[in-house]
């Protein structure tokens, strides 16, 4: 017997839904994608920044250490200063503000006014971060949820690939304050996407500065938080040499070193994706296994990274698994955590802290030791975090591993 009329519109309507709920995801992914790009576009930028504005590359440099610090503190603070505001206000808003930060920045005169922007840039990654990571199970069914985080997420690793290389050719092809008002054009059509796309998403519970500390009850929160803090300081203590590292230990012609880069973010795009699905049914072998691999990489590479036939493998290795943290930690702490938005808050907060504490320790350990040296201390940081998660029970993670 065929379905009555009001059947099929009921149907209709759900069909609707849930495809408007996907593209509210992929529209949270290029919101991602837009605001790491625009935190790492400076990295390309800077020789033009500096002499545009008459200041050294090293303080140009600035450009990218202030947003990251700015971002780790807003990511726990802003959801605590907008309580009960409906979240797709607040990301719209803010990727409302990253439309004006781009523009304001495009056509400062100084750069005292260009790094007032790079603050308000801060202010964008932090709040989007900490909202962003925990809407997946408010958009998508229950079952879709770590496909759809891996979507989101890809929008990190798709930043490298992508948005930093595409935005460093337009300003290499026109100048650096075009590849900015590029990026104020683009957020101003995802600030649309977001407003058009997103469901009401009204704040389950207001953050609080004590929510925040009451997340570490969990004992999966609190190792999630301390293997995060390992991982990504060991890694960027490493990875911001990977240029010099390619060159001078593996052998690359500078000529290859981009073109290798490029491939390491695709291979890290892949991780993403493969570690969304393996992590949303076993979140605890997934992050286990992530940093003992990240050890065997960085470890080996002074040994067989000699020469680039065998040093090329351990780049793409060390590429694919740390582009599967980002979506494996969320997941891990989402499903640990007593308050899954507090939570992501805190991930952020963590996540941004140790990509700015890395990059400057790195930097102290090359200048006292050697570029080896660089990489038996983020082995020896990734070998300490797949320790603690190893002495961790499965069932601190919520349920623990699925079958």
């Amino acid at each position: 017997m065929g379905k009555t009329t009001s059947e099929s519109s009921v149907d209709n309507v759900k069909t609707t839904t849930a495809r408007r709920d996907w593209w509210a995801v992929v529209a949270v992914m290029i919101g991602i994608f837009l605001l790491v790009t625009a935190e790492q576009l400076p990295i390309g930028l800077l020789s033009q920044v500096a002499a545009s504005l008459s200041v050294t590359p090293g303080v140009a440099g600035l450009m990218i250490t202030v947003p990251g610090v700015v971002a780790a503190f807003a990511a726990p603070l802003l959801p605590v200063a907008v309580g009960r505001l409906d979240r797709r206000i607040m990301l719209t808003a803010l990727m409302a503000l990253m439309t004006l930060a781009s523009l304001a920045g495009a056509f400062a005169e100084s750069f005292g006014w260009l790094l007032a922007t790079r603050v308000l840039v801060g202010i964008c990654i932090g709040g989007f971060w900490a909202i962003a990571g925990g809407l997946a199970s408010r958009l998508v069914a229950l079952e879709q949820v770590p496909r759809a985080m891996a979507v989101i997420f890809s929008g990190v690793a798709g930043a490298s690939v992508l948005g930093v290389p595409a935005g460093t050719w337009l300003g290499d092809l026109t100048d650096w304050r075009t590849a900015f008002i590029a990026m104020a054009a683009l957020s101003l059509v995802v600030s649309v996407a977001l407003w058009w796309l997103l469901p009401a998403l009204p704040a389950r519970e207001p953050v609080r500065l004590t929510s925040l500390s009451g997340q570490f009850v969990s004992r999966g929160v609190r190792v999630g938080v301390i293997a995060t803090a390992l991982i990504v300081v060991g890694h960027f203590a490493a990875y911001t040499f990977i240029s010099p590292i390619l060159q001078d230990i593996a052998g690359v012609p500078v000529a290859s070193v981009s073109g290798l880069l490029l491939l390491y973010g695709g291979a890290g795009l892949a991780g993403n994706f493969l570690a969304g699905t393996a992590a949303g049914r076993r979140p605890y072998r997934t992050v286990l296994v992530i940093p003992i691999l990240l050890a065997l990489a960085t470890l080996a590479f002074p040994w067989l990274g000699r020469e680039p036939a065998t040093a090329i493998p351990l780049l793409m290795l060390w590429g694919a698994v740390f582009g599967s943290i980002s979506v494996s930690l969320q997941t891990w702490i989402l499903k640990s955590a007593p308050n899954a938005e507090a939570a992501t808050a805190l991930m952020a907060f963590v996540f941004n802290l140790s990509i700015g504490f890395g990059a400057m320790a790195g930097g102290q350990v090359v200048d006292a030791l050697s570029l080896e040296g660089v990489l038996y201390i983020a082995g020896g940081l990734f070998a300490l975090a797949a320790v603690i998660v190893a002495r961790t029970p499965a069932s601190a993670v919520g349920r623990g591993d699925s079958a």
